[in-house]
């Protein structure tokens, strides 16, 4: 039986077959040029897999290479990993569990470049959020100024978080190169909602009044919302380097959030050599941001959880509490900061998110049957 088409035309079809045409009408004709936009995401991403698991092979066959056995809250020698030589039985979550992840990465990436489509960039999609919530970015936005700044600090550990953005980023650019194609981005800067500035403004004072303040105070010797007892223990585990980084890196780094609702955050300024006057790739503030956003959302609920869970056993008296509310107050800080950053990246993705064609009067109406 020949079903007709569109345009009453024999497809030669058998008609039970119309369903799994229709079914794969969501799939990015597999051209040449489609198989080149994701081939090189999906080589990038293999070559992180094979890194991953083979360094967790490595664990298991008994070496320490670049493994930590450091507790963040207590860095007794984070330059050898803290004993790492001496730890005999390997956690299984950092072994073999992360093996099978690993191969299950694989799987994925093979899919994608075979069966791209919207479950693929949907698998591609939850595999980058996987491996963000695992590194916690946020971790790193406040360790590594530290660092720098002269702290001790776990540098396996920093290095594995960021082996794990990266891959993050790989899967994320996977995911949209893998993804059914959508219409262009408009030419032109887009203007946000006004509710996107809104938000945006809070995104950028809460880190400065939240953070930077009281946090400055502290360094200088002030004891704003703390005791004199915690004043004087975070004198003697920061120096005054290590204090000023952690105080101002925050701030300047929360005022790059105004990129968002201005004019530079959609096209590179006249300053910026080579690139001036171009259009800024959507995904490369649509991804930061939200990666930010995820981050700050995911520590301060869970921080909170935390803090009232302390409350309800006892562990922690409103005493204490209000001896130290600063310290409170800066928990609502980070969660405040992350559904402020969240929804003023999502207005900038609804302003900049790319529109479909819209047809010709002649195309039109030839589809009409129009002369």
């Amino acid at each position: 039986m020949r079903v007709p088409d569109r345009y009453g035309y024999g497809s030669g079809m058998p008609s039970g077959h119309c369903a799994q045409r229709a079914d794969l009408s969501d799939r990015p004709a597999r051209s040449p040029r489609a198989f080149a936009r994701v081939w090189p995401w999906a080589v990038a991403c293999i070559l992180f897999v094979v890194g991953e698991v083979a360094l967790r092979a490595y664990w298991i066959a008994g070496g320490r290479w670049a493994y930590t056995a450091c507790d963040r809250t207590d860095l007794v020698d984070p330059a050898d990993g803290c004993g790492a030589d001496q730890v005999e039985a390997l956690p299984f979550w950092s072994g073999w569990a992360a093996v099978g992840v690993g191969v299950a990465l694989a799987m994925l990436v093979v899919c994608a470049v075979r069966f791209p489509g919207r479950s693929a960039a949907a698998g591609s999609w939850v595999a980058a959020a996987l491996l963000l919530l695992v590194a916690f970015p946020l971790h790193l936005l406040f360790e590594v100024p530290a660092a720098l700044a002269g702290r001790p600090s776990d540098w396996r550990d920093l290095g594995a978080r960021l082996a794990l953005v990266a891959g993050a980023v790989l899967f994320t650019g996977l995911a949209n190169a893998c993804g059914p194609r959508r219409g262009p981005v408009a030419a032109g800067y887009q203007p946000v909602p006004r509710w996107t500035r809104h938000w945006a403004y809070v995104s950028v004072a809460l880190p400065v009044i939240g953070w930077a303040l009281p946090h400055g105070l502290w360094v200088l010797g002030v004891p704003v919302g703390i005791s004199p007892r915690q004043l004087d223990d975070i004198h003697q585990g920061l120096s005054t380097p290590t204090g000023v980084a952690i105080t101002l890196v925050p701030p300047l780094a929360g005022l790059l959030v105004l990129g968002l609702v201005q004019r530079w955050g959609q096209q590179f300024p006249r300053w910026v050599p080579g690139l001036h006057g171009r259009p800024v790739p959507r995904l490369l503030a649509v991804i930061p941001a939200g990666v930010v956003a995820l981050a700050l959302l995911t520590y301060g609920a869970l921080s909170v959880t935390v803090f009232v869970r302390q409350l309800l056993t006892g562990d922690l008296q409103w005493s204490d509490v209000w001896e130290e509310w600063a310290v409170a107050a800066t928990l609502l800080v980070f969660l405040g900061w992350g559904v402020s950053l969240g929804v003023t990246t999502t207005g900038y993705a609804l302003a900049t998110r790319p529109r479909p064609k819209r047809a010709t009067n002649a195309t039109s109406r030839s589809e009409r049957g129009r002369p």
